[in-house]
């Protein structure tokens, strides 16, 4: 597309892009936006080097005009979009991109894998930790995952509210907290369960976490509170029927002495369990598989599409596909989040061609991220995560239900639906 629209002219006309997502998942009442900031910094090292060009041109990749093109290559356009940790909904207009078109079209891929992945698993995570109910949820799902995936998916889940990640790398990146426990297979090192505890425990003082559910467990709590006394931080749980063995071992350690002692449970969770899991004897969860696959949607089935170009006279024109399935609207996008008196959100309010009207309780989403070329909107992951949770509490509270059903809040469109759109009309989706 690239080397063509160069070769015929067209790769200069100013364009806009849109990347939202035409529908939820089955079962999803909203999604989470994660991945703006590393989109930034990918925007900011996307270059063509030698080794690269040398690869295209050797490739028959492209020819040597566009490989010149290339090798200049630097975004100079201006981008908006929703900021990490905000919600979002069918036909949200969640990154808008203008630019030249032979300067946009080039990003769909990193874009798209990018958001696509990182808010897929911030989705998932928020459900969780909204049933969590307060609770911690510790991001336990590395090994489950590519590696660099799994980096990316700890901070997505830290955006949506996880309190901590056990992936060091992660923390070491972005700065978020990390916390840990052992595995079934240091206890096994050891000749005896109670040599292994206290290993732990000399090690990393009475604060620890002990898993206790290699044997038995009655036998394990027992030598673990005679261990630390009744300072141990807390004890883990990993396998069987957790709601009743909470509170079973809940009991114990109570009578024990050990009342501050926190149990932590893990063992394939995911925001159904955590949620059956809310009346039990519980104060914290590690989750893993089911987070850093987003919970059965590894994807948000985000698309890129161009919405608007210059035409010949250099007006900027709506376009949109006329794929049966496959809705777009035409014309650049401005959002609103109406919220009632009250402040609870009521409407994702779109415009097109022109911004919606406040009417005094609603809120813009769309943030300014990048400025003639220049990043301007980056956020760090404490603020993403402040950001995620203020905006999830505007939500109706159908949007914590798990049952099949509507978004939370229907998506209307305002202005001119009309020109070059097949579905004008639609004013909803």
């Amino acid at each position: 597309m690239l080397q063509a629209s160069l070769a015929d002219g067209t790769a200069h006309r100013r364009s806009v892009f849109e990347l939202f997502a035409r529908r939820l998942p089955d079962g999803r009442r909203y999604g989470v936006v994660a991945g703006v900031n590393r989109l930034l910094d990918a925007l900011e090292r996307f270059r063509f080097d030698e080794p690269t060009l040398a690869f295209l041109a050797e490739r028959g990749v492209v020819d040597e005009p566009t490989c010149e093109w290339l090798a200049g290559y630097r975004f100079s356009g201006d981008i908006a979009g929703y900021a990490d940790g905000e919600i979002f909904f069918p036909g949200s207009p969640i990154l808008v991109v203008e630019s030249s078109f032979a300067e946009a079209v080039l990003l769909e891929t990193v874009f798209l894998s990018i958001l696509n992945h990182d808010s897929a698993v911030a989705s998932a995570a928020s459900r969780m930790t909204w049933w969590a109910g307060g609770r911690p949820c510790i991001e336990m799902g590395s090994r489950r995952t590519h590696e660099e995936a799994a980096v990316a998916s700890a901070l997505a889940a830290y955006i949506a509210g996880f309190a901590t990640t056990s992936n060091l790398e992660a923390a070491r990146r972005f700065g978020i907290p990390s916390a840990g426990t052992a595995a079934h297979s240091f206890t096994l090192l050891h000749d005896t369960e109670r040599d292994a505890f206290r290993s732990q425990v000399d090690a990393l003082g009475k604060g620890t976490t002990l898993l206790v559910d290699t044997y038995d467990l009655s036998e394990a709590v027992r030598t673990a509170i005679d261990v630390t006394g009744t300072e141990l931080g807390a004890v883990r749980l990993d396998s069987g029927d957790l709601p009743s063995l909470a509170g079973q071992v809940r009991e114990q350690l109570d009578s024990l002495g050990a009342r501050k002692t926190r149990i932590i449970v893990t063992s394939d969770l995911d925001e159904f369990q955590i949620a059956a899991l809310a009346p039990a004897a519980v104060d914290g969860y590690g989750v893993g598989t089911s987070l850093v696959t987003g919970s059965g949607h590894p994807t948000c089935g985000f698309v890129y599409k161009l919405v608007a170009r210059e035409d010949g006279d250099g007006v900027l024109q709506p376009v949109a596909k006329k794929s049966p399935d496959k809705i777009s609207i035409g014309g650049r996008k401005y959002a609103l989040r109406r919220r009632n008196p009250a402040g609870v959100a009521e409407v994702e309010l779109i415009g097109v061609g022109e911004p919606p009207v406040d009417d005094g309780d609603d809120r813009v989403l769309l943030q300014p991220l990048v400025e003639a070329g220049k990043i301007v909107g980056r956020t760090t992951p404490d603020e993403a995560q402040a950001h995620h949770l203020k905006v999830r509490d505007e939500l109706p509270r159908s949007a914590s239900q798990l049952s099949r059903g509507e978004p939370a809040i229907p998506t209307e469109y305002i202005g001119d639906l009309t020109a070059r759109n097949p579905y004008a009309n639609r004013s909803t989706i």
